[in-house]
């Protein structure tokens, strides 16, 4: 499946249940929890939702709206190391699950979030050399 070709098969409803779940968790979450604003937890969900439903083939809103990604640019203020890489991927993780995707589109897009928490790591680890 290309990736261009996800939004065809989930729809804006696929995305929304996957990242719904995984703004669920964020409250809770000791470590990224306090990375999340709690009066901009609903922005950042649609946020995401929008990028993702753009990146893989859906309406540009997240473009429109904001302009190029500057992904990294825009997650500068937050310290990102690999242990909180690695959380945000186990909630994704999470909420692949509860989302229940086909596993075709589910594939792609976990390589795509995978390469991509990678990333976005700004920090290293305390104790790292």
């Amino acid at each position: 499946m290309q990736e261009l070709e996800v939004y065809s098969m989930i729809g804006t409803e696929g995305f929304s249940r996957l990242v719904a779940a995984f703004y669920r968790q964020i409250p809770h979450d000791d470590l990224l929890g306090p990375m999340y604003p709690a009066t901009d937890l609903a922005g950042a969900e649609q946020r995401l939702r929008d990028f993702l439903i753009g990146r893989f083939g859906g309406p540009p809103t997240y473009i429109e709206q904001r302009g190029h990604p500057r992904l990294r640019a825009r997650h500068s203020p937050f310290h990102i190391n690999q242990g909180a890489r690695d959380r945000w991927m186990l909630l994704m993780n999470n909420a692949f699950g509860e989302a229940a995707l086909p596993a075709e589109a589910e594939q792609v897009l976990r390589k795509f979030l995978d390469g991509m928490s990678s990333f976005m790591i700004n920090q290293a680890d305390p104790g790292a050399r």
